[in-house]
């Protein structure tokens, strides 16, 4: 039996512990793993409030940071859902805070990174002791996932308390190269030095090319790990050639990283899968209904008390979609964020067309998302001037499986997608996709078999034929009902299963003989 470790920041087999798809990751693969009868351990940081939620005390841990010792707290948690061979943790200490995005992650718009490094920082070394100390027996893998965990690789290589972590193989899933953990390596509270000042900073090793007296926590992932992984092929492609925005998202800086481990042979692209068991499901026909079971409980926070006047228009809108429902919904779930909706940003007018499209044919557009102020904002203005834009400025679980139940087109614009789960669950579901031709949805969305797709050479054409693409969509839908169907159809019958991606996961990425 072979004994696997995953440290992530997000892990959505425990409640309240997901931002985005790294969530999903974290809690499918360890379920594949476990069915072949390995042991798997996923730890988290618990962010002062997951152990809280049922959560036994497992151990003490003691650890020096700062030149000071500190203690942490090792938890064991209860999962959503039972399943044999896999054990949930989460690292308790007071300094690791839950964040405003998704009360997990911190935003620091002046000083990026500021407050998660510290966090992450606490929450890797926590975790290398407990490795040490034998908390989770002993491991032969290591999984790692983005830059909030790769500290453990500068743990193991340069920190004399937890040499005995290299004799296990250690594995990098990149999520999102673009957000890299950027901090400076000295004068600042939130620095490398501070928190480990008795060790000498291998500076050239770990330096930022761009910011060369910065540490850049996803660099040191990709350079110091056995196995790097990005979840998509089509994205491990992308990343090895260098961005050249708003065209085309490549390595974002880290390209020539990218490219030594291919050289070293220790990158490889394998694609996320989809999971087609134990689904989460709602209700039909809820959908209207669920938003505005969402947004009455919203009204009362006071955390959103400066967007109620929003809120309740959303509202008014939802109820008029009760007595007259739409004839077509496109939808899109996603973090308002440049990468999802960078489009939308620079050229609201291409929004614009598309509600006008849709407006001809009675139809709406149902955005779900919460992200940067100036989009939030941005799609709070259209809102108020486009009657058929829904735009619901939350989260809501059971809103967001109605939207993925009842849509009939899924509108996914993203501007870079290192794989993308969202097609994945509205294909799930019988329903196309018009997404961009990039990363993973060029490996997950075939034009015209399975869903739509959209390209151009430059900024000014991809806009263009956004929405032409879009145009095209709604007079498939509305003029040849036989061909739309079959497009339905076969994107329900395609399976991106996680025992496939699994299966490659133990030939390239842990290098385990099934």
């Amino acid at each position: 039996m072979n004994n696997f470790l995953f440290v992530a920041a997000e892990n959505d087999a425990i409640a309240n512990c997901k931002a985005g798809g790294m969530g999903d990751v974290v809690r499918d693969v360890p379920r594949q793993i476990a069915e072949r009868g390995d042991k798997v351990h996923v730890i988290v940081p618990s962010y002062s409030r997951l152990h809280k939620d049922g959560g036994s005390l497992k151990t003490l841990l003691t650890f020096q940071l700062r030149g000071i010792t500190y203690n942490a707290e090792l938890y064991e948690l209860i999962p959503k859902k039972e399943f044999n061979n896999i054990y949930h943790y989460a690292i308790h200490h007071p300094e690791i805070e839950a964040g405003d995005i998704a009360h997990i992650y911190h935003n620091d718009p002046k000083e990026p990174f500021y407050t998660d490094a510290v966090k992450y920082f606490i929450f890797c070394t926590a975790v290398a002791e407990a490795i040490k100390k034998g908390a989770f027996g002993s491991l032969d893998i290591i999984h790692l996932h983005d830059w909030h965990s790769s500290l453990l690789l500068f743990l193991k290589t340069y920190h004399p308390q937890y040499k005995s972590l290299s004799t296990i193989r250690f594995v990098y899933s990149i999520h999102n190269l673009a957000i890299q953990g950027i901090r400076p390596f000295t004068d600042n509270y939130s620095s490398l030095q501070h928190w480990f000042p008795d060790i000498v900073l291998d500076e050239k090793g770990l330096m930022d090319y761009r910011y060369q007296d910065c540490v850049n926590l996803m660099a040191l992932g990709i350079r110091l790990a056995d196995a790097v992984h990005t979840v998509s092929p089509s994205y491990k492609d992308d990343v090895l050639l260098p961005s050249t925005p708003p065209e085309f998202i490549g390595g974002e800086g880290l390209e020539k990283d990218l490219q030594q481990a291919a050289v070293d042979n220790r990158l490889f692209g394998i694609l996320n899968g989809c999971n087609y068991k134990n689904i989460r499901t709602a209700a039909k026909g809820k959908l209207y209904l669920n938003i505005l079971s969402a947004i009455f409980p919203w009204l009362q926070e006071e955390s959103k008390k400066y967007k109620a006047d929003f809120l309740a228009h959303t509202g008014e809108k939802v109820l008029n979609l009760l007595q007259t429902p739409p004839s077509f919904v496109c939808s899109s779930v996603a973090r308002l964020t440049e990468q999802k909706f960078y489009f939308f940003k620079r050229s609201p007018d291409a929004l614009i067309a598309i509600l006008e499209r849709l407006a001809s044919i009675n139809g709406v557009f149902v955005l779900l998302g919460t992200g940067a102020p100036e989009y939030e904002k941005l799609f709070r203005d259209i809102s108020y001037e486009y009657q058929n834009f829904i735009f619901i400025n939350g989260q809501s679980e059971d809103v967001i499986d109605s939207i993925y139940l009842e849509t009939d087109l899924y509108f996914m614009p993203s501007l870079f997608e290192p794989c993308g789960i969202s097609q994945m669950l509205a294909m799930r579901n019988g329903n196309p996709c018009l997404v961009h031709h990039t990363g993973g949805l060029k490996d997950t969305v075939s034009h015209m078999e399975t869903g739509f797709r959209f390209d151009g050479n430059t900024y000014n054409e991809k806009i263009k034929n956004m929405v032409a693409t879009f145009d095209m969509v709604v007079h498939l839908f509305t003029s040849d009902k036989p061909a739309w169907n079959k497009i339905q159809k076969d994107a329900k019958k395609v399976r991106f299963t996680w025992k496939k991606s699994v299966d490659e996961y133990y030939k390239f990425l842990y290098a385990i003989k099934s």
